[in-house]
């Protein structure tokens, strides 16, 4: 078992297998979010929570795999519980009915293609143009992708469609779809011409409604589909459960005691953690939505083994489609989406409420456990993201972007990323005298397009430098794994602009706070942030550099660990000014000075919950719809800042609370609507939650610490520099470039009186061809209604309901931008 699971490391990350022959063959990092519908696989993921490690085993289940490669995918998982020690948690994944959990994985998008291993299919290396498909995309906030029929027929008015044909990708947005679904396709065709042709495709994109905007792509598109020959219909509605349904639970205690499985219901909702036996196994049905299997340590070994197999029984007897989901979780183990599910959920030495502890017998206090390179050099090397191949002590070699080419940084600033940079940073390390390569691409959340764009180009030829042997690793700023961090013993700072380049014209700030995130070299790093009272968090440590010297500020929350690392940090961040004093200060007991380098004194991050090392609820984040008559709840697990949609309102559970955060681009009704949504959540929760839990309401771009504080590494200046759907796609060499039209008005532009025009005054005329005052952005204003109707076919109230890229689009079609 040693053998098959020798990818298993202790680090935070993924690995995918295959089934392959009945044999596990993992998957290169390349392919990762790329299924093979006749195939099996199993994905492990791997999350360092507090001082422990979670393990949760997906077997996914492709719609054409065969009975075979099923059964050697559900054993393979029983065999990985066991070498895991029994803790994970199982998931049992069909094609297109996945976990909120699994599309988690894969932020950039999920997709399903035709054939198998036993057709010959590979999984794809980067540079393949061989490649003539048609993917139908669908999802807002996790996207999954099919291979469907290359025809016109595949088509309909409400998705987005990829035609790949290797070196140009064509993205087609049917009319009917939203701004987030075309944002997420575009994420996901950039991706796949960034990680699988080395971005080396160009990406073409067609507005569904304004084709006729588009003569060249529509060539494309016709070449390789034919002419479209009939009226294109209404994509099928999303299958999604709602709420009410999943509220519905009922517990069953199941026995195989005389070799026959018997199922009786014990409870059904509210349920109590009481009811759970060790010595037995139980099955929890939501609904009919999910099936968890909850297994007890006492529990014999044969019928803990048997209890997804007994579960699938279950599901049939039950009339259930056999593509209903499956969670099992091991006593003690349980995951977080489980206990969510009990109406009060409580674990050894875990905080009840605010700072009681819940305790059976003696509180043992728990170390933070430190990283032991050592125990690295016993385990086998894997070629996968977020893996420590050794202690980080090999070769290091770090390049940056400077006009689209490859510059070396000087070895005394190796450690020091800005911002507005992109770099590669070759590592290379010996396993038993052969050289090794981990290739790093990071990229600086202020870089330009075009340098990004660079760092993947060069990290190609890069890669073939050194016989296409480096594994790549595709970074974010401030998402470094663990082995990048060890790479740097930590002296790793990142700043939040400017550039590392000679000459740059940006002056330092005179005052700069950072982030000391760490308790060894090998996971220490310095993020900056504004330098305000609101950035601080009790957790960690901070660095506060002015003129005067640096204040070293320790959180109430920091280890004695995290502070000792904190102060190396010190030393490097102030080693160009060495007559810098240095002052701990520890929260509480802040001198004025400190406060007034601060911009004054306010509210930050201190709420006790996130001093606990374990919590008995993790904060969940949810989109919330009712826009259908049914209240729809979707999980976005592995949530970031990104997550939160300018077109929304998204719901953060953190149980003592429930927090809404209302996107400037929601409309009125959605507003209003918004408290009324977060009473329907609570009031249909399977965990039948108390009615009066505080409702928080928060403003796009006026977050308060007690909402940033739960997302790491919160940047506050995200919203002015987020690119909207329009801006990427103008990026991309659009042959029609949308005009720019201001979406803000001011309050005279809005009563502004607007003088009637005949529409042949206004229809296909240049601004120069318009009439004397007439304003070209809003020549429909000068429209009277009756005008409008005829040119537009919808009446005014109409169109200005609809969102702004679509009155542009319609605009366009109708020759009046």
């Amino acid at each position: 078992m040693e053998h098959t699971f020798r990818a298993v490391t202790h680090s935070s990350g993924i690995i995918i297998w295959r089934i392959e022959k009945m044999e596990l063959v993992q998957i290169p990092e390349k392919s990762y979010g790329n299924f093979y519908e006749g195939d099996c696989y199993i994905l492990l993921s791997t999350q360092k929570v507090s001082s422990s490690l979670s393990y949760d085993i997906h077997h996914w289940i492709g719609s054409q795999s065969t009975q075979d490669e099923q059964g050697a995918a559900a054993i393979y998982t029983i065999q990985l519980d066991e070498f895991l020690g029994s803790t994970p948690v199982q998931h049992r994944e069909v094609q297109n009915h996945e976990s909120d959990a699994f599309r988690g994985y894969f932020k950039q998008g999920l997709i399903c293609k035709k054939g198998g291993v036993a057709s010959g299919m590979r999984h794809t290396e980067t540079n393949s143009y061989d490649v003539k498909r048609l993917l139908q995309v669908k999802g807002k906030k996790r996207v999954m992708a099919h291979e469907v029929e290359m025809s016109w027929k595949s088509f309909n008015l409400g998705d987005v469609f990829l035609l790949d044909i290797g070196k140009t990708i064509v993205q087609w947005n049917g009319p009917k779809c939203n701004k987030q679904e075309k944002m997420k396709g575009m994420i996901l065709a950039k991706d796949i011409r960034d990680r699988e042709r080395g971005g080396r495709a160009e990406i073409r994109v067609i507005e569904g409604e304004a084709e006729r905007n588009s003569p060249q792509n529509m060539e494309i598109l016709n070449g390789v589909l034919g002419a479209r020959s009939s009226d294109l219909k209404d994509g099928p509605p999303d299958e999604t459960a709602d709420q009410e349904q999943k509220s519905k639970l009922t517990l069953y205690h199941v026995t195989d005691a005389d070799g026959q499985m018997k199922v009786a219901e014990v409870a059904s909702r509210p349920l109590v953690q009481d009811l759970l036996n060790h010595e037995d196994c139980y099955f929890l049905d939501q609904g009919g939505m999910k099936m968890f299997v909850w297994k007890g340590k006492k529990a014999n070994k044969a019928e803990r083994q048997a209890s997804m197999a007994r579960a699938l029984e279950f599901i049939k007897s039950k009339n259930y489609p056999i593509t209903t989901n499956v969670e099992t979780v091991n006593d003690g183990a349980e995951s977080a989406l489980f206990k969510q599910l009990f109406q009060r959920w409580t674990v050894k030495d875990q905080t009840q409420g605010l700072g009681k502890v819940h305790t059976r017998g003696k509180v043992a206090h728990v170390k933070q456990e430190k990283f032991d390179a050592a125990l690295m050099h016993m385990m086998p090397e894997v070629a996968a993201q977020e893996r420590m191949v050794d202690d980080g002590s090999g070769q290091v070699e770090v390049w940056r972007v400077e006009n689209l080419e490859l510059v070396p940084v000087d070895p005394e600033c190796y450690g020091y990323f800005y911002g507005g940079d992109c770099y590669l940073i070759l590592y290379t390390y010996l396993v038993n005298n052969k050289k090794y390569y981990l290739l790093y691409i990071w990229q600086g959340r202020n870089a330009t397009p075009d340098e990004v764009a660079a760092s993947a180009f060069q990290a190609v030829d890069l890669d073939q430098k050194y016989g296409d042997e480096p594994v790549q690793v595709r970074l974010t700023m401030g998402k470094e794994p663990r082995h990048f961090l060890a790479m740097f013993k930590g002296k790793m700072v990142i700043f939040e602009g400017g550039t590392s380049r000679k000459g740059s014209s940006d002056p330092e700030p005179p005052i700069r706070l950072f982030q000391v995130h760490g308790f060894d070299p090998s996971n220490t790093k310095a993020i900056e942030l504004p330098a305000l009272a609101t950035s601080l968090n009790s957790n960690d440590v901070f660095l506060l550099k002015s003129q005067s010297g640096i204040h070293l500020w320790c959180g109430k929350g920091s280890s004695g660990d995290e502070r000792a690392m904190a102060k190396e940090v010190s030393s490097v961040i102030g080693q160009n000014s060495r007559q810098l004093s240095e002052e701990i200060v520890a929260e509480g007991q802040e001198p004025i000075e400190f406060w007034e380098l601060l911009g004054g004194k306010a509210p930050y991050a201190s709420d006790k919950r996130l001093q606990q090392t374990v919590s008995d609820h993790q904060p969940r984040l949810f989109e919330c719809s009712n826009q259908t008559g049914r209240f729809i709840v979707t999980e976005v697990t592995q949530f970031t800042q990104d997550d939160l949609d300018e077109d929304d309102v998204m719901l953060l559970d953190t149980w003592d609370q429930v927090i809404l955060w209302i996107g400037k681009g929601t409309n009125e009704v959605e507003r209003k609507e918004s408290v009324v949504t977060s009473q329907e959540y609570l009031r249909t929760h399977p965990g039948a939650r108390d009615p009066d839990t505080p409702i928080v309401l928060i403003k796009q771009g006026f977050e308060p610490p007690t909402f940033t504080g739960w997302f790491t590494a919160w940047d506050p200046s995200k919203w002015s520099g987020g690119k909207s759907y329009e801006e990427l796609k103008k990026e991309l060499g659009e042959e029609a470039a949308p005009v720019n039209v201001t979406t803000e008005q001011d309050c005279v532009e809005s009563e502004k009186i607007f003088q009637f025009l005949p529409p042949d005054d206004l229809v296909n005329k240049l601004s120069s061809e318009l009439p004397e005052g007439v304003d070209a952005t809003q020549k429909e204003k000068y429209l009277s209604d009756s005008d409008f109707n005829d040119v537009f076919e919808i009446t005014k109230d109409d169109f200005a309901s609809m969102p702004q890229w679509k009155q542009l689009n319609m605009k366009k079609e109708k020759g009046m931008f």
